[in-house]
């Protein structure tokens, strides 16, 4: 929103010179009333959809580490943004991770396997 140039209230108390052959005065104010209405709705929907956002962001932070996925220390601003400078993951915690991601994907397919019987071979997953 930083880029509006216009509020509501600057097309409201917004008054043009009158010419002698210039346009219809009440059809321009009504117009104007028009612009404004559309104004104040976009800027309420705005406002909304940022109120929403930034709950959804503390939401799932606070999902993050409920599920241990980001320390409590690395809290994430309403922007979403990690508020200190060490926020990017170690190689530790991204190797810790895809070898648990690794696991999960052997028990998903073993599962398949029984559930839906296999004609194949072993599962390509298993060679990781």
């Amino acid at each position: 929103m930083n880029n509006i140039q216009l509020t509501p209230k600057d097309i409201l108390e917004k008054t043009f010179s009158q010419k002698m052959r210039g346009y219809d005065p009440n059809e321009v104010d009504t117009f104007l009333d028009g612009i404004i209405k559309d104004y104040q709705a976009f800027e309420n929907r705005i406002n909304s959809v940022e109120n929403e956002n930034n709950q959804l962001r503390m939401e799932l932070q606070r999902l993050r580490q409920a599920s241990g996925t980001v320390a409590p220390e690395q809290n994430v601003s309403p922007s979403g943004y990690f508020n200190d400078s060490n926020s990017a993951p170690s190689n530790q915690d991204t190797l810790g991770r895809t070898r648990i991601e690794n696991e999960l994907l052997k028990r998903v397919s073993n599962l398949e396997q029984r559930v839906f019987g296999s004609t194949e071979g072993p599962s390509s997953i298993d060679r990781y």
